[in-house]
């Protein structure tokens, strides 16, 4: 019987362990900059309420993909191909859009050839076919057949016109717009972290999109918007606002659309999402509610937690925005991953142009070396 005895081995790496990876750098990106202390994000240098007012959701996404701002890029939605179709036809229609897109995603991928590394045009003929694919899956749930493409308009109001039948007014597909631009690109999320990570083992971009999908379906990533939505309609009236929102803090629930992982000063991507949200010409009922909402919670979580920077993320206005372009609360997620389709795409180009293996290290936590029993 060997008789050593079982010890801890000494710690298998020199890094000190940051659980969450939080303030740990493991990329350079030449895309967004989130300056979550001013409360600041630009995209490539541009401030993103000046590409909000000024911009399109495909100059954007061009801006990201190449480094050129060209504001009249046009950017059409894309046909679904039949495989897509067929496997978008085979799913339940109780299916979550966010599965759904996902399928959609990942059967695209193998009707392509998608040599590695990724390219621009890869990057384009995706961002431009996934809005088609979950336009048509929220039609078929609804027993209703899919609408192609009308090339002459731009991604955003063709999603729109996919959807409904109709083509938008310039109001509703603005707003919608603002919305995909801010949701574009920020930084080395979960789920582009998870695009970079696949990129970083050569696989292909449809790949490296599916497994951002997948990281974005969690709902501490990107559920948020439609839990707005029922905490608006829990308050009811913006009389109850102050009680309400007191009530909640006390019990330590938490306030949904108030608190962000990097930012400590107002998201700037909540405050262009405001501007447009007070704009819309059909803005929700309950936004006058939501803006009284945020007054008072502002004020009470300064209050209950001075020591902690509770301010407005962009899911309370981006809640405001969909809904009011006629949104189901249910496909808020899957359209905030449309919207970051240009960003992931962008990551997977930038990661495939200086490619290294992302493989971090583990610091071991169990038994030392032993014997099995006899």
């Amino acid at each position: 019987m060997n008789d050593r005895t079982a010890t801890a081995p000494a710690a298998t790496t020199a890094y000190p362990y940051s659980p969450g990876l939080e303030g740990v750098p493991a990329a350079e990106t030449a895309l967004g900059y989130v300056d979550g202390a001013a409360g600041r994000l630009t995209y490539r240098g541009y401030r993103i309420g000046d590409l909000v007012e000024h911009g399109t959701y495909p100059a954007v996404a061009n801006l990201l993909w190449t480094g050129d701002w060209m504001p009249s890029h046009h950017l059409p939605t894309a046909p679904v191909p039949p495989a897509v179709m067929t496997a978008l036809r085979s799913l339940p229609r109780a299916a979550k859009p966010m599965d759904a897109l996902r399928t959609a995603v990942s059967t695209w991928g193998a009707t392509q050839v998608l040599d590695w590394p990724a390219t621009p045009d890869q990057a384009r003929a995706l961002t431009a076919f996934s809005p088609s694919a979950l336009a048509a899956f929220a039609r078929i749930r609804r027993g209703l057949e899919p609408i192609e493409p009308d090339p002459d308009l731009d991604l955003v109001p063709g999603f729109l016109y996919q959807l409904t039948g109709e083509r938008p007014d310039a109001g509703t597909a603005r707003a919608l717009d603002a919305y995909f631009i801010v949701g574009a690109e920020h930084g080395l999320n979960a789920s582009t972290f998870t695009a970079r990570v696949i990129t970083s083992t050569r696989s292909d971009l449809a790949s490296a999109v599916c497994g951002a999908i997948g990281a974005m379906k969690g709902p501490l990533h990107g559920g948020a918007p439609s839990e707005v939505v029922e905490q608006i309609h829990k308050v009811g009236s913006p009389e109850r606002a102050e009680q309400w929102v007191r009530d909640a803090v006390e019990r330590g629930e938490r306030l949904m659309g108030f608190g962000h992982r990097v930012y400590r000063a107002y998201d700037p991507r909540a405050a262009a999402l405001r501007k447009v949200a007070e704009s819309m010409e059909h803005k929700p009922d309950w936004l006058e509610l939501a803006i009284k909402v945020e007054d008072v919670a502002l004020r009470v979580l300064a209050e209950k937690h001075p020591e902690r920077a509770l301010k407005t993320n962009v899911e309370y206005y981006a809640a405001a925005v969909l809904q009011g372009v006629g949104l189901s609360p249910d496909l808020f997620p899957a359209t905030f991953a449309l919207a970051r389709h240009a960003g992931w795409t962008a990551h997977i180009l930038e990661q495939s142009a200086d490619n290294r293996l992302i493989r971090p290290d583990a610091i071991y936590t169990g038994p030392g070396e032993r014997d099995l029993p006899a």
